[in-house]
């Protein structure tokens, strides 16, 4: 019971965390712009990261913590539903560069922050 709250109280800071940074780089965008999508999900690809190269690989966290962190926080400040609504948006207005520019994007960043912190190690 304990891992599941830690679940639930990390999910809730990460999304209202999300919810907050993308309201901070969106508010004057009228028009769908998933930078702010993207830039959640890099700092949360980071966090995660860091979280499993560097301390979890260690040893030094318990259960509780990994819950509430990587499934908790990082689950809760991530957003693959958002990422997909605002992606299907620009292909259905007709912005097929930003579109594709978009998962080309979050696909090589996202996954190059996770090689380049693996090496770091």
């Amino acid at each position: 019971m304990e891992i599941l709250f830690a679940i639930f109280f990390g999910g809730g800071l990460g999304s209202v965390s999300r919810y907050i940074l993308s309201r901070a780089i969106t508010t004057n965008f009228t028009h769908i712009n998933p930078v702010g999508t993207l830039a959640a999900n890099l700092i949360s690809t980071i966090i995660l990261g860091l979280i499993l190269f560097f301390w979890g690989s260690k040893g030094e966290m318990t259960g509780v913590t990994k819950a509430l962190l990587i499934a908790g926080f990082c689950g809760g400040f991530s957003t693959f539903s958002t990422f997909s609504y605002e992606t299907f948006e620009l292909l259905k207005s007709g912005n097929y560069f930003f579109a594709v520019a978009n998962i080309a994007v979050s696909l090589l960043l996202g996954v190059g922050v996770l090689f380049i912190l693996a090496k770091s190690i």
